[in-house]
């Protein structure tokens, strides 16, 4: 019977940047699925002020706003202005352009593996 995984106390750690990107982007997976053919990953997304960051998804991801802001929008134009509370569904194949005034930090599940982002 498999046992379930535990990781304390994500929020507040600090994020490794994501370095192929120009904005002030922050990520870490903090819990992954053993299943290879459905992968699961979950993790904390932290993006500062400064130069916006597009992302066109190859997977699946439900992103949760858990603190700050964001301004999300998508490749056919929907813009919200996204706070703490705001959830948010991003099917594989959309570009989403994320920006803030100050920071936002997203909780994610994704459809993917770890460090496949």
């Amino acid at each position: 019977m498999p046992a379930m995984h535990h990781k304390g106390k994500i929020l507040g750690r600090e994020l490794p940047r994501m370095e192929e990107f120009e904005a002030n982007a922050f990520l870490d997976d903090f819990v992954v699925s053993e299943d290879s053919d459905k992968p699961i990953t979950a993790g904390l997304f932290r993006l500062e002020a400064g130069e916006s960051m597009t992302y066109t998804y190859t997977y699946h991801e439900i992103k949760l706003i858990v603190d700050g802001e964001f301004r999300i929008s998508d490749d056919t134009g929907q813009t919200v202005e996204a706070t703490q509370g705001d959830l948010f569904y991003f099917p594989a194949g959309s570009t989403i352009t994320f920006s803030t005034p100050e920071f936002g930090l997203g909780y994610f599940v994704g459809q993917r593996g770890e460090g496949e982002a």
